[in-house]
């Protein structure tokens, strides 16, 4: 995995929005049409929408890491890397529905990818492990970002993300000696304690979804 590249990349679209202001002036300009489930204090809306983008990219890299490592801890690293490689490349070589994008309203759409590739893992995960991948939960902030990229090209990045996982992963991939082993880990209560530290992003953010 090559995150040192993206945090520079996501260092760059940052320096190019403070020079610029691009996406908190795109974020005015959403507000008054977000969709009336996104919850966000009365007081600076727009300062909090933007925080949450800034964070929701700087949380890419680490996601991705954290993501990898235990992959690797559970034996099935040649299984799930070829995954998350699909999240860097994205970042590192934008496809060309990407171009006229820039700054961090490029890299929105390209974490949004990132953290859906990884909760569909998370998924599978869940159905073999009883437990999550990595213990972020990332749903609620992914549904914000999917309403903030907009509808259409939101579920096309979803199609994306299930034709990945779903060419990648299979039953067979949970199915080695080393998953098993791997299994009988994650019982362990110092494995639970950790997993607690891990707020949801969403609510660290100060963004939520009333459904």
């Amino acid at each position: 995995m090559n995150t040192a590249a993206l945090r520079e990349q996501i260092q760059l679209a940052h320096q190019h929005e403070d020079r610029t202001g691009q996406l908190i002036r795109q974020l005015e300009q959403q507000l008054p049409h977000l969709h009336p489930t996104i919850r966000l204090p009365a007081q600076d809306a727009q300062g909090v929408l933007a925080r949450f983008v800034g964070a929701y990219i700087d949380h890419v890299p680490d996601l991705l890491d954290a993501a990898n490592a235990v992959a690797r801890e559970a034996g099935i690293e040649s299984q799930i890397k070829p995954v998350l490689k699909i999240a860097e490349d994205y970042f590192l070589h934008p496809p060309k529905i990407m171009e006229g994008h820039v700054g961090l309203d490029s890299l929105l759409d390209e974490a949004y990818l990132a953290h859906r590739l990884v909760e569909e893992v998370n998924d599978l995960y869940i159905r073999h492990f009883a437990q999550q991948l990595i213990p972020l939960d990332t749903t609620t902030a992914n549904l914000i970002a999917h309403q903030l990229i907009g509808e259409q090209f939101a579920n096309e990045l979803d199609a994306v993300v299930h034709h990945s996982v779903d060419n990648m992963l299979s039953d067979e991939s949970f199915a080695l000696e080393s998953v098993e082993q791997y299994r009988a880990a994650l019982a362990s209560p110092s494995t639970t304690d950790a997993w607690r530290r891990w707020p949801c992003l969403s609510q660290q953010l100060g963004v939520e979804l009333g459904l």
